[in-house]
């Protein structure tokens, strides 16, 4: 429900707050006072675009900001979706700055007025004589006949069924696209497949076969240097070892005299045993490096394979090549086993079939099961609001064999008739403008007894009645106010003294200013108000008694 709107520096109004009530509230104010300026600062933060500049201060921005609880409206999901904080107590913002730029933001996060306008329509149902009514639409007729069947959770089951069978049924025919393309690329891959098995590719081969291409690409020069190398330590007349063996013994043959000489002479066994190693090691390096050609010649060949093969296939990489070669293994395996396969997703989406159908028929029997009760119920109202002709048949139709939608296996019609023998039509092609608006209350009357509905507005749905018509749509609309948020304009004395909270909208002049505002009437305002409703500016006491005897019931 809506708690508070709070507006700022739009058309007529600096600044206004209303607290609304949780049942009926009446908004009355004579013609021009501003109480379309309200519902259009409304529609702002129902995501309607901005039209022109509506400005009371045209150096400021505009900000229309409106509080409503949500907790019973189910909406976590909307939330999670938009990734937007979910919390009961919901504040949605408008901004509008003097440049014509807006902004909008649901619990401070910034967000698009479609998502604006998508949350809007969840929230509240704003209802005139010259609005399009969602009546005409399968969505709100199936809502009405689940709402009163109490069907949602069959509905919510047919759904996750359809849409298992939907998925099932796409995965099938993704899979024959996919074979087909693959059996007239299959040779194609097949060639690709032999050529890179065949070359037998090894993880990290590329990078050793390198390496050893430049050993033995180098291997004069790496035997030259090993061997000059193990000449200075070994075989030269001042080879390093025998130099060194030499120094060792002579500092081993003062040790007995200079104690202190025992470490360096240990230092220096170290040293030659270390350099001994060394030398051993060149020598066996050495000997080990052979010049050949024919060794070479093979990685040359095995290396240009690897190279041409990640060029053809524009990869820079063995790993990347072998991955390629797999992902090809398995297309072809797809292609060979596609038979299989086939019959697998075909079985599948043949059962998941059957149990949609088989929920779509659950759904379907209890929807069938309360269309009568909708429509004894929607014209018992009719004729209690001064329509007693009024007609409503609801008209549930199979699809075509085998056709489902999300809705369910069914179409649905609201037809409906408002004088005697007038043919029974879609609604909004045989029912004037006040007649709509007291379809759609009756409807809602019902609905709102089993579901929790968005706030609903009525903008001037009393135009064309008056008097005892005029009490009876008042006592729906209080009916209705008990199972959810109402909020109405009207220009009635009848309809507006059914209010749990009314509000009077008027216009004052400060300095050179006209000034729209709204004010919460306590019980002599409202006395008042209807009694000036019911006979003009300086109401009788005989409009005053009036007004009192209509706000007692």
């Amino acid at each position: 429900m809506l708690d508070t709107l709070h507006i700022r520096n739009y058309a007529l109004i600096n600044e206004l707050e209303i607290q609304f009530d949780k049942g009926l509230n009446m908004i009355t104010g004579e013609t021009g006072a501003g109480k379309s300026i309200i519902m259009g600062a409304l529609s702002l933060i129902l995501g309607n675009r901005a039209e022109g500049k509506h400005f009371f201060d045209p150096t400021k921005k505009c900000v229309i900001e409106g509080e409503f609880k949500v907790g019973s409206y189910q909406l976590l999901v909307f939330f999670e979706e938009n990734d937007l904080d979910y919390a009961d107590h919901t504040i949605i913002r408008r901004e509008i700055s003097p440049d014509g730029k807006s902004r909008a933001f649901i619990n401070d996060s910034p967000v698009t007025l479609a998502i604006l306008k998508a949350l809007g329509e969840q929230l509240i149902d704003v209802h005139s004589q010259h609005a399009t009514l969602q009546i005409n639409t399968e969505d709100f007729q199936f809502l009405v006949v689940d709402s009163v069947a109490g069907s949602f959770g069959l509905k919510q089951n047919y759904r996750a069924s359809f849409f298992a069978y939907k998925r099932a049924k796409k995965e099938l025919e993704e899979f024959k696209e996919m074979v087909k393309k693959a059996a007239i690329e299959q040779d194609y891959f097949q060639f690709q497949f032999d050529e890179l098995d065949a070359a037998r590719l090894v993880a990290d081969e590329k990078g050793q076969l390198e390496v050893q291409q430049r050993q033995l690409e180098n291997a004069e020069d790496i035997k030259r240097a090993l061997t000059g190398a193990s000449h200075l330590l070994v075989n030269e007349d001042t080879a390093v070892l025998s130099r060194l063996k030499e120094a060792m013994s002579q500092v081993e043959g003062i040790v007995s005299f200079l104690p202190e000489a025992a470490d360096l002479a240990a230092r220096l066994k170290s040293t030659w045993i270390e350099l001994k190693d060394v030398a051993a090691e060149l020598s066996s390096l050495e000997e080990d490096t052979q010049i050949d050609e024919g060794t070479l010649l093979e990685i040359n060949e095995r290396l240009s394979l690897l190279y041409s093969l990640q060029k053809k296939h524009h990869v820079d990489s063995v790993e990347e090549l072998i991955k390629l070669r797999d992902d090809l293994e398995s297309k072809l395996f797809a292609i060979n086993s596609s038979d299989e396969q086939l019959e697998r997703l075909e079985k599948e989406v043949v059962a998941k079939l059957a149990i949609a159908q088989n929920k779509g028929k659950e759904l379907s029997a209890a929807r069938k099961k309360v269309l009568d009760l909708i429509a004894k119920d929607v014209q018992a109202t009719l004729s209690n609001v001064g329509m007693p002709n009024a007609l409503l048949q609801i008209n549930l139709e199979p699809l075509k064999e085998g056709d489902m939608r999300e809705s369910g296996i069914d179409s649905i019609q609201f037809l409906f008739s408002a004088n005697k023998g007038q043919a029974l039509q879609s609604i909004h092609r045989v029912a004037s403008g006040g007649e709509l608006s007291r379809v759609m209350l009756a409807i809602k009357s019902l609905v709102a007894k089993t579901s929790a509905l968005p706030t609903i507005i009525f903008d001037e749905i009393d135009t064309g009645i008056s008097g005892e018509v005029a009490l009876r749509v008042g006592e729906v609309m209080e009916s209705l106010a008990e199972n959810m948020q109402v909020i109405a304009i009207s220009h009635l004395p009848q309809i507006a003294a059914k209010g749990a909270a009314h509000y009077k909208v008027y216009k004052e002049d400060k300095a050179n200013r006209t000034i729209s505002n709204i004010v919460r009437l306590d019980q002599e305002g409202r006395v008042k108000e209807i009694a000036q409703m019911l006979s003009g500016t300086n109401p009788t006491d005989a409009a005053l008694e009036h007004a009192e005897l209509l706000l007692k019931g």
